[in-house]
């Protein structure tokens, strides 16, 4: 049963929350250019993004364990106290390696800021009623995408890259007194699991065998990880290829942004009529599309007004697909829903890693390289989206 209080504020709390994580990497992007010439290392800020996605995989898995064992609360406090002290040493880093380091730590923090509440939503709905919730999340925490590459930008004009990371810092510490003050725990005593080590791996271990979560994971994942072959990759197109200012690049970026939360609010609407199946399998087709466009614009190049037009035609992708993988994957596992979190969200980062060091190594100011990344992604997301089961949700309050 949901509690009315909670129900009234829970998304604003748990959007803002989850907004950390995006906050994370979007407001540094303007940054990238300014952060290579620092440190004399082009590679840098896909560098430091690619360990940034690393400490998210490894913090998900540990995160989502201990907060089946020790309730919701205790585990995000503590994770969002180390972000913010990490975002201070990013702040005060001397070379790549050390702000790889740092970078790392803050993910390792915010990943409970990523996990917990997704096991919240879970804790309290279900199906229909969790893509409903799930959006008017991506609806609050929407805010965040928009407003911290134009934040990122202006930081950048005024300061430098540095002061970006105080930034996050404060909003680290605002997020933790947040909790402390308003957020109740929605997972009970008695549903709190008491388990060692090997009995928490072999959980996992379960919980990836089981075909209806691997599936919409996988979908999830991999959508993830075209998405972040593009973050790390326009900064160096536009600003590096097509020669864009940080302000051009971060209204960009906001306009993308919106048209994201867009397609994701449409989302409980198209899921309530058609279902999370069909509406998984027409959000991957034009991301699929939307990439193959990408490669043609490779092939004959017509200037950023095309590229801009693929890139907003693949937020419908990302807009719908990621709410409805995520209630897909947690269907079954309400007895460990942070484990099952941790573990979607450990994939969805590990693919984020490994396309931010691609686009690292084999970025070159062209769309080329993001382009191949994104259509190479969202055709394994389309395999994995053809090879869901069928989902049966359990009776849940809207």
């Amino acid at each position: 049963m949901l509690v009315p209080i909670v129900t009234k504020k829970l998304p604003l709390l748990l959007g803002f929350l989850i907004a950390v994580g995006p906050l994370s990497t979007d407001m540094y992007l303007p940054a990238f250019p300014q952060i290579a010439v620092d440190f004399h290392n082009q590679a840098a800020p896909q560098i430091s993004l690619a360990a940034y996605f690393v400490g998210l995989a490894f913090g998900q898995m540990t995160i989502g364990a201990l907060s089946d064992r020790l309730g919701r609360r205790s585990p995000l406090l503590v994770g969002l106290v180390i972000y913010t002290l990490a975002s201070i040493g990013c702040a005060f880093c001397w070379s790549v390696s050390s702000l790889a380091v740092f970078r790392f730590l803050a993910a390792l923090g915010c990943s409970a800021g990523v996990v917990v509440p997704r096991a919240m939503v879970r804790d309290l709905a279900d199906g229909p009623a969790a893509a409903k919730l799930f959006s008017k999340l991506v609806l609050v925490m929407g805010v965040a995408p928009i407003v911290a590459p134009m934040l990122g930008a202006m930081v950048v004009l005024v300061s430098n890259w540095r002061m970006i990371f105080i930034v996050a810092a404060m909003y680290g510490v605002l997020a933790v007194l947040l909790v402390w003050r308003k957020l109740p725990d929605t997972l009970p005593a008695e549903r709190r699991t008491r388990v060692g080590l090997a009995a928490v791996l072999i959980r996992y271990v379960t919980i990836s065998r089981e075909r209806a979560f691997i599936t919409h994971a996988a979908v999830g994942a991999f959508t993830s990880a075209a998405l972040f072959a593009y973050l790390s990759a326009t900064p160096q197109i536009f600003i590096g290829g097509y020669g864009w200012n940080t302000a051009e690049y971060a209204a960009l970026f906001g306009l993308n942004a919106i048209a994201y939360i867009g397609y994701n609010q449409m989302n409980p609407a198209l899921v309530n009529r058609f279902g999370i199946g069909p509406v998984i399998v027409f959000a991957v087709s034009v991301l699929v599309m939307s990439c193959l466009i990408l490669v043609a614009l490779t092939l004959h190049p017509i200037g950023p007004l095309g590229v801009m037009v693929a890139l907003l035609m693949s937020e419908i992708g990302f807009g719908l697909i990621n709410p409805c993988a995520m209630v897909g994957a947690l269907s079954r596992h309400q007895a460990h829903a942070g484990s099952a979190s941790a573990l979607l969200g450990t994939m969805q980062y590990t693919g984020g890693a490994i396309a931010g060091l691609t686009m690292g190594v084999l970025g070159n100011n062209t769309v080329g390289p993001m382009a191949v990344a994104m259509l190479a992604c969202a055709l394994a997301a389309a395999a994995a989206a053809w090879a869901r089961p069928p989902l049966i949700f359990s009776p849940v309050e809207n």
